[in-house]
């Protein structure tokens, strides 16, 4: 069988702080087209993260209420919630909490966090409290998700008074794109060289993005290609006819 061209090299170039540039090549022509393109749907739709879904604010009941001593109203408090990214250690959910007290910049770094949880935008502003006898006490479902949920389709059981179900953006990527470039192979300057740019939301590294979103097309490639050879094998296992019938033994008689 002729063998295709793989990839022999892989490199990762830093751009910026949860940014990356990842070379791979070299490929066989047309295939860093290929490759490019099933890497960024999945890398966009497909990779697992965590997101708040929904909060909980102390003397606010609905998402257009006011509170007292709070320079944003809550619907800009909710999209700057939105806004923030957090990363979940070895559970599908947890709380965290925001309480502070007098006049104050509030970000994401005033979060409460318990040891399963952690926030990787800490710097995202969430609100401002304008007076020195101004409360603010919010309370913050996260859970892990895939892809977007809005609120239309999430699938909430609790009705509590007080807690807003939000949009839930729970995809660790960013951003994803892709460029191919022509490269020497021996005397083939045809080959492909797939240069990805892949941003995230520092949950994890770009190249573990990559890596991840690659094991999600593999495993789909692998069904496809084992699918049909358990049914066959099974088949063969229940097929009665399949099995060998033991040899009769002879039974002349002997002449006397």
């Amino acid at each position: 069988m002729i063998q295709l061209q793989l990839p022999t090299k892989i490199e990762v170039q830093s751009i910026e702080k949860n940014k990356d540039a990842i070379i791979i090549e070299p490929c066989e022509p047309g295939y860093g087209t290929t490759l490019g393109n099933a890497l960024r749907r999945v890398l966009l739709s497909s990779l697992p993260g965590a997101a708040a879904t929904s909060v909980k604010i102390k003397g606010a009941t609905h998402e257009f209420s006011t509170i007292p001593n709070v320079k944003e109203d809550l619907v800009e408090i909710i999209l700057n919630i939105k806004t923030i990214r957090f990363k979940l250690h070895g559970v599908p959910q947890s709380k965290v909490s925001v309480k502070v007290k007098g006049e104050k910049v509030i970000t994401a770094k005033d979060i409460s966090c318990p040891s399963d949880v952690e926030v990787t935008t800490p710097d995202v502003h969430i609100a401002t409290l304008t007076d020195k006898d101004a409360e603010y006490d919010m309370e913050i479902v996260v859970e892990e998700g895939r892809g977007y949920v809005p609120v239309e389709t999430a699938d909430k059981k609790t009705h509590e008074l007080g807690v807003i179900t939000i949009d839930a953006i729970y995809s660790p990527v960013k951003n994803a794109n892709f460029s191919v470039e022509h490269v020497r192979v021996g005397q083939m300057t045809n080959f492909d060289k797939l240069n990805m740019t892949i941003a995230t939301d520092g949950s994890l590294k770009p190249i573990e993005a990559l890596r991840d979103a690659a094991r999600i097309l593999t495993d789909h490639f692998a069904f496809i290609t084992h699918s049909g050879e358990e049914s066959k094998a099974e088949q063969q296992d229940e097929d009665p006819e399949t099995e060998k019938k033991p040899k009769k033994k002879s039974t002349k008689s002997k002449k006397e």
